[in-house]
């Protein structure tokens, strides 16, 4: 579960010109909540790379609540969606 909205620079580019999209990474969280180096992965691209590139850069910075395993802080890896709207797109998809 993440703690706080993820901070994550929008391309300046693709902000400019109204471009928007959701990158899917695959991310190796340790039982403290780190994401864990060199772990994450692009699991579904949003088909623009710069957005690909600024999920994937932002990545180290996030911080998870921990899972847990039989009532315990455990390490697993998971989805996360990070989603780029540009403001007064229209897009209300989570």
């Amino acid at each position: 579960m993440p703690v706080g909205e993820p901070q994550v620079e929008y391309p300046p580019g693709l902000f400019e010109q109204g471009v928007g999209g959701t990158v899917q990474l695959r991310l190796f969280v340790d039982s403290t909540g780190a994401v864990v180096a060199d772990s994450t992965r692009v699991e579904a691209s949003s088909g623009y790379p710069a957005l690909d590139s600024a999920a994937f850069a932002a990545a180290p910075r996030l911080r998870y609540t921990p899972g847990l395993r039989n009532g315990k802080s455990a390490a697993m890896p998971f989805v996360q969606p990070i989603h780029f709207r540009y403001p007064g797109s229209g897009d209300s998809s989570p």
